[in-house]
């Protein structure tokens, strides 16, 4: 049996869309609106490619995606208030480009979109990270994960109109494999290049690229909650049925295809089990798990909380009566309002107006996105505060080795020293180069760091 690490640092990086429009028409490519995005970060740090004061990491991707990585949190809700924050940050940001595109007078809203695929087809990804222990070995471990991952988009998947019919997951048609160490090329479900963030000999990262970018607070809250509960079971070898697919890549778009959860999974030792039945009887192991589950991390109480919309969810699948979780799946909530248009229209599923809807549900403009209108009208339910994801936008975790981050960051900059940092390395440049080297994400408190910022600050007063 693998080290069991019930506090689990986990981490989840967002691509988004963009764009600008002026009159309904496109203003100038992303790649050119990226560099208006990112203009007053380079100005400030001569970068496009930084950690910012909440101790996480915010740059342009390959494709001009801009990217936002969460430091590292050690609690559902701790995440979720850090993800949230990456769009106010990027929101501001958004705002401050409209007011350069004037002063240039080229006009036009900046627009960005928390979803996974544009109107051309392109697909970005949001990606999770969960510690696990370097005990495991990650591909046999990933294969275990799979049933429970592909079946997963009943209950997070964000929902798309795709070829004239409505499907759960967008990220679902994007991925070819199912554990490998490629990224772009295959996209896999579970990417095992090794890059720890930490003491290699003590921790692995799990790098889940299959999920779909979550605008509900609840629903991101189930994908990251119920994710954790499996991995937690699978570490303490926890009683878990098996479920080994013949090939699960090949059913994960059928899934996403089908809301009734009906969708008949070959297994590997004979005989086929549907998606719901995989996510039930999962479910039912974690309740079970979680009378014996040390309450660390995320606490006991938030983990029923999780497990509670996951059986509601579920239930709602197998009856088809949705009412009980339409204001907190993101796929069902979408679906319904979709519904209700295409009702009234009297269209088909590729009416333009649905497209648009589509579209902007996924605009995390506070003031001017389909779901946070929905939001404001109350058919949206909270997982959340407002208050907690503004303190995130500007404060680091205080339970995670980001806390270090933070207070160097914070020491650096106010004595205009040149530094850089990484996941695992602080470093100042001069007067002569410095670096600090933290392996441990569980870390809070290190007199390593202490010194180090003593030691910024006495150059500071030197100055």
């Amino acid at each position: 049996m693998a080290t069991v690490y019930p506090r689990r640092i986990m981490g989840v990086e967002t691509e988004f869309g963009v764009t600008a429009f002026e009159h309904g028409k496109a203003v100038l490519t992303p790649e050119e609106i990226s560099r208006y995005l990112f203009r007053p970060v380079v100005a400030e740090h001569r970068s496009s490619n930084i950690f910012t004061d909440n101790a996480s990491r915010l740059y342009l991707d390959v494709g001009s995606h801009p990217e936002y990585a969460t430091a590292e949190c050690d609690s559902v809700t701790q995440l979720l208030n850090y993800d949230k924050a990456g769009e106010v940050i990027f929101s501001d940001l958004a705002t401050q480009a409209e007011q350069a595109l004037e002063r240039d007078r080229v006009g036009g809203k900046v627009f960005l979109f928390k979803n996974n695929v544009d109107s051309k087809g392109n697909s970005y990804g949001t990606h999770e990270n969960y510690l696990i222990s370097r005990e495991l070995a990650l591909k046999s471990f990933g294969m275990q994960l799979l049933p429970f991952l592909i079946t997963r988009q009943l209950l997070c998947g964000a929902g798309m109109i795709k070829k004239g019919r409505f499907v759960l997951s967008q990220r679902a048609d994007q991925v070819w494999e199912g554990v490998s160490s490629a990224t772009t090329r295959t996209r896999p479900i579970i990417n095992t290049r090794d890059e720890p963030h930490g003491d290699s000999h003590r921790f692995r990262r799990m790098h889940v690229i299959v999920g779909d970018s979550n605008m509900a607070e609840p629903t991101f809250a189930l994908k990251v909650g119920s994710t954790l509960l499996v991995i937690e079971m699978l570490e303490a070898g926890f009683d878990l049925p098996d479920f080994t697919l013949d090939n699960a890549i090949d059913h994960i778009r059928d899934i996403a295809a089908d809301p009734t959860g009906q969708t008949p999974l070959a297994l590997k030792s004979g005989g086929t089990v549907t998606a719901l039945e995989v996510q039930q009887a999962t479910l039912d192991a974690a309740r079970r798990w979680l009378e014996s589950r040390p309450d660390e991390g995320t606490p006991n109480e938030e983990m029923a909380r999780v497990i509670d919309l996951w059986q509601r969810t579920l239930d709602a699948i197998a009856s088809q009566d949705f009412s009980g979780v339409d204001q907190e799946i993101d796929w069902v909530i979408k679906r319904k309002l979709l519904l209700q248009v295409k009702d009234k229209l009297g269209a088909e599923w590729d009416h333009p107006k649905l497209a648009q809807i589509d579209l902007t549900y996924h605009d995390i403009n506070r003031e001017r996105g389909l779901f946070y209108l929905l939001e404001r009208k109350g058919l949206v339910r909270r997982w959340t505060t407002d208050e907690a994801i503004a303190h995130a936008a500007t404060a680091p975790p205080e339970t995670t080795r980001a806390s270090l981050r933070g207070r160097f960051l914070s020491a650096a900059r106010s004595a205009g020293m040149d530094h850089n940092v990484d996941w695992v390395h602080l470093k100042t440049n001069r007067p002569e180069p410095r670096t600090l080297e933290l392996l441990d994400p569980f870390a809070t408190e290190d007199q390593r760091v202490d010194e180090f910022i003593a030691h910024i600050r006495a150059m500071d007063a030197a100055d």
